[in-house]
């Protein structure tokens, strides 16, 4: 299958999984008009997958209905998502024109948001992103730790299919908390050189989350050690290293 991102907006990523007929699953498409430009190129619409119901995520599914009134629509249970869809969560599948997709449910950014696993791909929407996670916009710290961990325990060779493009900026941050980590310093300067270039730097392997992102590394002696320096003592529990780890990035500035 083939995997393409279609840039939104500032930084936002439409993810397209592509069969070989030409069938393809279209992720979080907060804006229609890359969606219809990939249908021009032979992605033919097969379905649309929503991860949590923030606009930017789900802003262009009118439009794409008005294209294609039959397109399926799978979505989180949320009233604040306002579409004909069918809802679906925690152990289930959806399985539409060949593909299979088990649902996790993963909240922390919203309390709604899922996930979607299958083919060897994670779309995660903004609940993991490489080198950092999403906000907690309505969950507690204990819910999305407990949220990444799941997406943590996924097969290491899982390619990690975020909604936005923040690999450049979490990096920094990231070697703050930990600068002898020479996984880290190498992903750092692939993305680097990536963005240099113009491409994505997502999809990444989650092999390479586990061993470069703080907030999949919570366990590890250099991340505690950064977090018990700001707290002036030892952290009490590994949801009080995210807690804080969360705190801190979401007022860091470079």
């Amino acid at each position: 299958m083939r995997l393409t991102a279609l840039p939104a907006f500032q930084d936002n990523y439409i993810w397209a999984l592509q069969a070989p007929d030409g069938s393809t699953m279209f992720v979080d498409p907060g804006q229609a008009q890359p969606v219809l430009d990939a249908a021009t190129q032979g992605m033919r619409p097969a379905a649309v997958l929503l991860t949590h119901h923030h606009d930017d995520h789900v802003g262009g599914v009118a439009e794409l209905r008005a294209r294609w009134p039959n397109l399926a629509v799978f979505a989180p249970e949320d009233e604040r998502i306002h579409l004909e869809c069918e809802r679906v969560g925690e152990g289930d599948r959806v399985e539409s024109a060949g593909f299979t997709f088990p649902v996790l449910s993963v909240p922390g950014h919203t309390r709604s948001h899922i996930a979607f696993h299958g083919h060897g791909h994670l779309f995660c929407g903004d609940t993991l992103f490489s080198l950092g996670c999403g906000r907690m916009f309505e969950g507690t710290p204990a819910q999305m730790l407990a949220s990444l961990r799941r997406l943590a325990a996924l097969p290491a060779q899982t390619r990690v299919c975020c909604g936005h493009e923040y690999t450049l900026g979490n990096a920094v941050f990231a070697r703050h908390v930990d600068p002898t980590n020479a996984a880290l310093h190498r992903r750092q300067q692939e993305a680097m050189d990536m963005r240099s270039r113009s491409r994505p730097t997502v999809p990444s392997l989650l092999a390479s989350e586990l061993e470069c992102n703080p907030f999949l590394r919570t366990h590890a002696e250099p991340v505690r050690q950064a977090i018990a320096a700001r707290l002036g003592r030892a952290p009490l529990d590994e949801v009080e290293v995210f807690a804080e780890l969360r705190r801190w990035k979401d007022g860091f500035r470079a």
